[in-house]
Order: C-alpha cells, then sequence, then structure tokens
C-alpha cells in the first residue's frame, strides 16, 4: 500500500475529472499528476535520496497537495511543518529530523529566512507562489517547468512515509514515524465505513493540511477518486461561500471551527444543499454545539474521528446513527474503527471491567513506527503491540468508548494538543515565576483554554500579560496561558508533586 496508489488509478480510469479547485484555479487528474511527476524530478535533481526528508511550510494550496504526493513519488519522506509553532520550535523540529529541503510560500517568507539562518543543514529553500523571496531560493514553477517527469518510485508497506512532530511531556516535540501502510490502513479503515467519504464527491479542505486529521481526510478522499476543493485556512465566511459555490459533499471541521460557522451571521444565507457527510474531532464537541449542529444540518450524516498522531490518527469512529439516537452514546468517542482494536487498561495491561476507567489503548495497523530517534519514548507507550495513548476512558458493553480525561494532562484547545510540561517549562524560564502549574480549563469557544497557576518569587511582580507575553517568545501562541491565578503556594502532595486535580477543582469553583 503507497500514498501515491489513487494517482494511478486516477489516471487510467478519469483522467479529465478535477482534481484539485484553489480558488479560480482547477486541474484535472492527468495535469495534477504531470505537476507531481514534476515536482519529484526537480526534487531529485536537487539531490533528493531515498528516504531523504523534505519540509513544507505553507497555508492550504493545490501546491501543497502536489508537495504531499511529489515527496513520495520521489522516494523521500514528509515532514510537514506546523505553521502555528514558533520560529524556535520549527527550528528544532527541521534541525531533529535532518531535513535539507524546505518549500515556502508566501505567507511565510519572512519566517523561513530566519529558519534557513538558523539550520546550517538546509541546502534548498524552494518558494512556492508569486511574491518576493530572496534571490537564492528557488522558484517553485521554474523548478516544475525546468524538470522532466520521474517514474513514481512507488514508496509503500512499512517504508518511512512522514515524520508529524507533536509536543512531548517532557517539553520537546517527537517526531511520529507513520509508514506508508499506517497512513492507507487508518484511511482504508475510515472509508470502509462508508460514512466517511462520499462517492464522486468533493471534499473541502479548510482544517490546515499540516495536521494529520485533514492528511487522513486527503488520503481517503484521494483513494475514492474524489475532488479536493482548497481554502487557505478556515474562515467561516469564505467555507460558506465555497461550499455553495463549488457544490462541496464533504466537510471536516473542530468543533472550534463548528461554531464559528454556525454562528456566522450569513450562514442562514448560503445554499448548503449540496452537503452530505460532515466529520469533526481533534477536541470535545459541547452538548450545545452538537445539538444545534444536528438540527441545521438535518439532512446530513455527521461522523466523528477520536484517535491521535501515534495511530495515524484513527482509533474510533462514530457513526451518523448514534448522532442522532437521543442516547448518552452520542457524546461517545463511538467504537473501535474497522481498523483497530481498542481496550481499556489498568497499569498493568489487564482490560478494566464494562464502565470502569481506565488507560484507552489501540492496536493494529495504524500504530506508528515510533518516535523518531527516541527508542526509550517508543518503548514507553508502544507494548506488546498496542498504542498507550495516556488518555483516560471506559468501554459500555456495546463496545463505545468514552474518554473522560488525559493521562498526561496534555490540554487540547481549538483542535490542537498542548502539553502543561511545556508550557511551565516557557513559564519558568521568566525571571520573576517561582514555581508554576498549568492545567486545561473548560472554554466555550476553544473547548479547553490553557491555564497557569502561578507563585512569583518574593519580592517580584508580573502581570498575567507579562507572563502570555514571555510564553509566546518561545512558544506558539495558543500555548501561551490565556488565564493566570496567582497564589502563594501550590498545593502538593507527600511525594511533593503537585495536585494538579485540586488545582482544577479550586480554579473552576473561583470562576476562573
Amino acid at each position: 500500500m503507497y500514498l501515491t496508489q489513487p494517482l494511478h488509478r486516477a489516471l487510467q480510469q478519469y483522467p479529465d475529472r478535477a482534481a484539485t479547485i484553489d480558488g479560480a484555479r482547477q486541474r484535472t487528474f492527468r495535469e495534477h499528476v504531470e505537476r507531481v511527476a514534476r515536482l519529484a524530478g526537480g526534487l531529485r535533481s536537487l539531490g533528493v535520496q531515498p528516504g531523504d526528508r523534505v519540509a513544507m511550510m505553507g497555508r492550504n494550496s493545490d501546491s501543497y497537495l502536489e508537495y504531499l504526493m511529489a515527496v513520495p513519488w520521489a522516494d523521500a519522506v514528509l515532514v510537514p511543518v506546523n505553521t502555528r509553532w514558533s520560529e524556535i520550535e520549527v527550528v528544532d523540529s527541521l534541525i531533529d529530523s535532518e531535513v535539507e529541503i524546505l518549500l515556502v510560500d508566501d505567507a511565510y517568507v519572512e519566517t523561513g529566512v530566519a529558519i534557513q539562518a538558523r539550520c546550517p543543514g538546509l541546502r534548498h529553500v524552494i518558494h512556492v507562489g508569486s511574491g518576493d523571496h530572496p534571490e537564492q531560493w528557488i522558484d517553485y514553477e521554474t523548478l516544475l517547468a525546468d524538470s522532466a517527469p520521474v517514474e513514481d518510485a512507488r514508496r509503500s508497506g512499512d517504508a518511512l512515509a512522514a515524520l508529524f512532530y507533536t509536543g512531548g511531556t517532557t517539553g520537546r516535540a517527537k517526531g511520529v514515524m507513520l509508514s506508508h501502510a499506517n497512513l492507507v490502513t487508518s484511511a482504508l479503515g475510515c472509508a470502509a465505513t462508508g460514512f466517511w467519504t462520499t462517492p464522486n464527491g468533493r471534499f473541502l479542505h479548510s482544517a490546515p493540511m499540516f495536521h494529520l486529521a485533514d492528511l487522513c481526510l486527503w488520503a481517503a478522499h484521494s483513494l475514492a477518486g474524489n475532488t479536493h476543493v482548497i481554502v487557505p485556512g478556515f474562515d467561516a465566511r469564505r467555507v460558506l461561500d465555497t461550499v455553495e459555490e463549488h457544490r462541496v459533499t464533504d466537510l471536516f471541521l473542530v468543533p472550534t471551527m463548528i461554531q464559528m460557522l454556525i454562528d456566522h451571521p450569513s450562514f442562514g444565507d448560503h445554499d448548503l444543499s449540496s452537503l452530505k457527510r460532515f466529520n469533526y474531532g481533534a477536541s470535545p464537541i459541547s452538548p450545545e454545539v452538537l445539538d444545534r449542529t444536528l438540527r441545521l444540518f438535518p439532512d446530513v450524516e455527521l461522523g466523528q474521528a477520536y484517535g491521535m498522531t501515534e495511530l495515524s490518527p484513527v482509533a474510533t469512529l462514530l457513526d451518523p446513527e448514534t448522532h442522532r439516537s437521543g442516547t448518552s452514546r452520542r457524546f461517545s468517542a463511538g467504537r473501535a474503527a474497522p481498523h483497530s482494536e481498542v481496550r481499556v487498561v489498568d497499569v498493568d495491561g489487564v482490560d478494566m471491567p464494562l464502565g470502569e476507567v481506565g488507560e484507552i489503548v489501540s492496536r493494529g495497523g495504524h500504530v506508528m513506527l515510533g518516535y523518531w530517534k527516541q527508542p526509550e519514548a517508543t518503548a514507553a507507550v508502544l507494548r506488546d503491540g498496542w498504542m498507550h495513548t495516556g488518555d483516560a476512558g471506559y468501554l459500555d458493553d456495546e463496545g463505545y468508548l468514552f474518554v473522560v480525561d488525559r493521562i498526561k494532562d496534555m490540554i487540547v484547545t481549538g483542535g490542537e494538543n498542548v502539553y502543561s510540561a511545556e508550557v511551565e517549562k516557557a513559564l519558568y524560564g521568566h525571571p520573576a515565576v517561582e514555581s508554576c502549574a498549568v492545567v486545561g480549563m473548560p472554554d466555550q469557544t476553544y473547548g479547553e483554554r490553557v491555564h497557569a497557576v502561578v507563585v512569583l518569587r518574593p519580592g517580584a511582580t508580573a502581570t498575567a500579560d507579562e507572563l502570555r507575553a514571555h510564553v509566546k517568545t518561545l512558544l506558539a501562541g495558543y500555548k501561551a496561558p490565556r488565564s493566570v491565578d496567582f497564589v502563594d503556594a501550590l498545593p502538593m502532595s507527600g511525594a511533593g508533586k503537585i495536585l494538579k486535580r485540586r488545582l482544577r477543582r479550586t480554579t473552576a469553583t473561583n470562576g476562573a
């Protein structure tokens, strides 16, 4: 199994069908495949060897989809860059993955210049777009025009397909190694449900393409031969306009985006009758938003996915029928996807009784190869073939999974994962901070918000805004605390550990 396989099928069976629609620009599968093969040839001409890592930092575009296919076509490995990260975080991931070629679009030229200066291993930067760029950078369209198409390497199976960097509890990102088999297995499992893709449909990319949730949908819709409609990023009005203009059939949004969409003043003015399927995931959805969505889209099939990057990323799926069942199961994470086994276990790996909380684990062809250059971290979570998610939950008598907490203190805000340890590390870098703890608190808009509880050094002063600004110099803006409490001391256990559960309880009681 390999990611580029759908292109060969498309070229044989429907070469003149629209492959991509990016604004006013449409390209057929024949044109799309030609450009992918030329970009792969261009990468080869720049010295890309089998297994080399090639990164891209950019907004959603048809060029991004060409990158996703051309890199494995050239027998190399994808490294999508999280554009919400700080410069320091991006540099660290590029150095760690030993990236030698980076694609940068118009929106990130300035950042790309700064990153190149700090990454001595970067041999080439390719500019994707029509704006100004440094003279030494390679122009994307010129590279395609000057390069002959090459044969698909058909990199496949257990060969590394992509590195996705995800935050770690130690404060440093880990590169999740996903194979071609991992990604195709997850996509095929989703497609096998029958409610994940619309035959001969049109899927709208509005979630970021660097995110594995969107990439999984890209792979599933590619397997189905569907058309990819693209907007640069999520904007509620633009999504509504695009659905109407291009008769989009399939959407994927995180719950925050759903709320923004249905709250938009022009929502009722758009013809959204083309929509057939509406999938969501990446963070919890509030009952109020779910109920409104079900009412506003009475003829649309809703599906939810639960998983994590290490699971390529899907472990469980909640089907449309259960969404409209009126039972408490509509607030579950669904049941094991066709490609996945799911259990809930105790600390010794023994199954918990039904209804009792334990750690969620998953097994199957979707489980990652491991963490890049981190064998000890890999061994800590992969045991006997089971991926230990660090999430807590329970199963009911029909296999529905209910996620109740995150053992690793992960905070999911607006669909993005934030680990408390990395925010705490940043806060400790401020001279006024003596000790701190970071927890997730419920938030109407973002699902959760990052909340910090801080003890200042004797005689020192600092405001919440000062601490927030400090964190933003080290981490992505969405990781900075949205709220801060200043206290005299943090609650500690007898073993000297901060009692975060008590902090959450106290903060909620005080209405912070």
